[in-house]
């Protein structure tokens, strides 16, 4: 798309400035999450102000998942990578991005609400459509060559990977709310403490996933190998 070439180096630069705020972000979560796991080093009540720290440091990794949508389309259409794409498509990745930050965003700030129930479900499901377009997207350039070629196939399929350990992640992380209302409860003990733990650990899991399939993303973006 002519119109978007001259904006191509700041696409660039706002793609770059996404995947930092995703992945730093994301470290900093899991490390809070494993100083919260350190029951015999912190008080109860000192745990509990890092796990606040870690939701909202986990805002960060949220938002720039969200805007990695528009932004992925934006800068194919902007560099020429998808020929004959015309301006529907990015107009579309930019509302569906921007609506996900607003769902992602509103569930945050009501928390524990049915505002912030239904707009995650709202969330949930659009991920899958998300998770399903780009993984079909790089299947079919792989087979076809088109219409993205090379490592922009990849690429979309392994971001269409993220999305789907990504969600695993929130699948997996579902027993820690009830488990944790059990600790704030009953206290520290191997009986609340344990099974919390267990279910931190498998979520754990789907998070090292992430990581690994984002740097394989960055990777195959900035080396660009088969280009």
């Amino acid at each position: 798309m002519a119109m978007l070439e001259p904006a191509y180096p700041v696409l660039v630069w706002l793609h770059v400035l996404l995947l930092v705020v995703w992945l730093g972000g994301d470290i900093g979560v899991f490390l809070l999450g494993q100083h919260f796991r350190r029951r015999h080093a912190y008080g109860l009540e000192t745990r509990l102000v890092l796990l606040r720290l870690l939701v909202a440091l986990d805002m960060g990794p949220r938002t720039a998942w969200a805007l990695m949508v528009p932004s992925s389309i934006l800068l194919l259409a902007a560099g020429g990578w998808w020929p004959g794409l015309d301006w529907k498509l990015p107009a579309l990745a930019l509302a569906i991005g921007l609506f996900w930050l607003l769902l992602v965003w509103v569930a945050h700030l009501h928390d524990q609400t049915p505002l912030a129930a239904r707009c995650r479900e709202i969330e949930g499901v659009l991920r899958w459509l998300l998770a399903g377009f780009y993984l079909v997207l790089g299947a079919l350039s792989l087979r076809n060559g088109a219409p993205l070629a090379g490592f922009l196939a990849w690429k979309a399929l392994l971001f269409g990977l993220i999305f789907v350990a990504a969600i695993l992640i929130d699948r997996a992380f579902r027993p820690v709310g009830p488990l944790l209302g059990a600790l704030i409860r009953d206290g520290s003990s191997d009986a609340t403490e344990l099974p919390l733990r267990a279910a931190m650990d498998r979520t754990r899991l789907f998070v090292l996933a992430v990581y690994a399939l984002l740097l394989a993303t960055s990777f195959v973006g900035v080396v660009k190998p088969g280009a």
